[in-house]
Order: C-alpha cells, then sequence, then structure tokens
C-alpha cells in the first residue's frame, strides 16, 4: 500500500529542515555540549517556548518523503498496550495525550477507521481528564474518521485541536502538561520513523532522523525547569539524555541554499533555503532505533 498524502501527528516532529533559523552565517554545526545549563532553559520566553512548539508540531517537509516509500501498514507500530483508563496521573494522562495523537495519526494514513475509533475514544478519555477535551470537536473528528475523502479537513481539525490545547495549558500555568504532550507526539513519530527505517532503508529518511538531534535540543529546553518536579519528571529527562547521548557523535552542518520563487497570493515571493548535510554511520543509526524503541516501550508501560 501506498502512504497516503496527508501525514497527520505522524509526522509532526519530524520536520527539522523548516525550522526557522536565526542562525545568519553562512554554515552553522550543532553544539557537542552534554547537556543544557538550566539557567538557559528558565530563560525562554513564552515565545520561545511556543516557537519550539510550532517547529516540533508542523507536519510539513517530511510528509513528501514518506510519500514515496511504499511501506505496509503494521499494526505491531501502535501503542496497542495503552488502558486510557488506567492511566492514574496527570503526567501519564498527558504523555500518553501525546502518543495516542501519534499513533491516530498513523491509522488515519492507512484509512484504519475501526482501530482509529478505538485510539480516539482514549483520546477523549485523557482529555477530559486533564481538561482539554473542550478543543476536541470529538463527533466531527469521528465523523470525518469514517469518511476516508474527508481527510484533508481531518488533518486540520485534529492538529488545530492539539495545537490549541498546547496554547491553552501553557496560557494556564500547566506548561509542563504541554511539554508532556509535545514529548508524547515526538517519541512515538520518532518511534514509528525508526521502526520504518530499520525495515525499509532509506537514506533522505534516515537523514531526516539524524536531524532530531536538534529538535531533542529543543526539547530538553522545553523540558529542562521540569526536571526536578518530581519523580515522573525526573525519569523522563533522564530518558530523553539516554537518547541525546546516541546521537552524540552524529554530525549536523548547515549551509544556505539558492533562493527559492514560491507563487503565493498571485504574486512571487523569494524564500531562501538552506541544504543540511548528515555525518551519521549506520552502527549510530542502530542504537538510536534501539534507544527509541527501549525509551518508547517503558513510556507506555509506565516504567
Amino acid at each position: 500500500m501506498r502512504i497516503k498524502p496527508l501525514l497527520f501527528i505522524l509526522v509532526l516532529s519530524l520536520c527539522v529542515s523548516c525550522r526557522n533559523t536565526t542562525n545568519n552565517s553562512a554554515q552553522f554545526v550543532f553544539p557537542e555540549a552534554d547537556s543544557i545549563p538550566v539557567s538557559e532553559a528558565l530563560k525562554l520566553s513564552p515565545e520561545a517556548i511556543a516557537d519550539i512548539s510550532r517547529n516540533i508540531t508542523s507536519p510539513v517537509e517530511i510528509a513528501n518523503l514518506l510519500q514515496k516509500l511504499e511501506v505496509p501498514f503494521s499494526q505491531s507500530y501502535l501503542a496497542s498496550t495503552i488502558d486510557a483508563n488506567r492511566q492514574s496521573t496527570n503526567f501519564d494522562k498527558a504523555l500518553k495525550l501525546g502518543i495516542l495523537g501519534a499513533d491516530l495519526g498513523y491509522l488515519n494514513i492507512y484509512e484504519r477507521t475501526g482501530s482509529s475509533l478505538e485510539i480516539l475514544s482514549s483520546i477523549r478519555k485523557l482529555s477530559e481528564d486533564i481538561k482539554v477535551g473542550q478543543f476536541f470537536d470529538f463527533e466531527t473528528i469521528k465523523t470525518l474518521s469514517q469518511n476516508n475523502s474527508n481527510l484533508d479537513s481531518l488533518l486540520s481539525l485534529s492538529i488545530n485541536s492539539y495545537t490549541r490545547i498546547d496554547e491553552y495549558l501553557r496560557s494556564n500555568d500547566r506548561g509542563h502538561l504541554s511539554a508532556l504532550m509535545i514529548i508524547g507526539v515526538w517519541i512515538e513519530a520518532q518511534y514509528l520513523a525508526t521502526q520504518v527505517v530499520s525495515q525499509y532503508p532509506d537514506k533522505v529518511l534516515s537523514d531526516r532522523i539524524a536531524e532530531q538531534k536538534i529538535i531533542l535540543n529543543d526539547l530538553l529546553l522545553l523540558l529542562m525547569p521540569y526536571c526536578n518536579r518530581d519523580n515522573d519528571f525526573t525519569a523522563l529527562c533522564r530518558s530523553l539524555q539516554e537518547i541525546k547521548e546516541k546521537y552524540r557523535d552524529v554530525k549536523i552542518t548547515y549551509s544556505q541554499g539558492d533562493p527559492v520563487s514560491v507563487e503565493k497570493n498571485g504574486g512571487l515571493s523569494i524564500i531562501q533555503t538552506e541544504k543540511s548535510f548528515v555525518e551519521m554511520t549506520e552502527s549510530q543509526l542502530e542504537e538510536i532505533v534501539n534507544i527509541t524503541k527501549s525509551v518508547r516501550n517503558r513510556l507506555i508501560l509506565n516504567e
């Protein structure tokens, strides 16, 4: 089966080249620091946090890549062990809300409406438990999930729901739950991508996975203020650091590309592009695949 053109939450976190770079130099090399100072994380402005959220939750360029891969659907990729009724803390509920959002997108891409309705029910339960259910129009999403011709509308509605939840939580002093939801989306999308590349090797896809080194740095900045909040957050921070460690020797270099003319609103706009150059060995990719699987499985099992 050919992957459908609309990649929903599955690819929300797998776009790096769409990031808005603020580096004006001709070339930027990702820093190799072992850790991120807490002082730097605490200085993040609300605008910077919102920018991180948007960068992580933008289904852009990777969609065009995965469309070209003829990858069959695999039920085994899904976090089917998650039981919404057994998530006892807001930490688990917010994290699982993100994870299940990624799985819902994967199911909708393959038009598995029966299974997607089951996950939608879990999403409804979790979102209502953390008091954000008002941002989901569940009846409309359910109807669209059953009508494959409306995937465009389903994509827009679902992404809008997660975006509004993120904004609401951050503006109501519950940014820690927003961070968990975003991390849940990222870890599940990272897991799905690494599972695909391990079975269907593809150089461009492996490069996009390598570039998650930069997204991961943003995630750690987002999470750092909460790492000592309680044991759950401490363990999550440690898990993300485990993944970061496997990225240590992966090297990513960016350079300015040629300007591109894009038609917009009846006129032409000039967009400055950039190119990425990835240095990652097969053994490094294998380690990233393995640690992603290990961390993700621990999270869905509440271990």
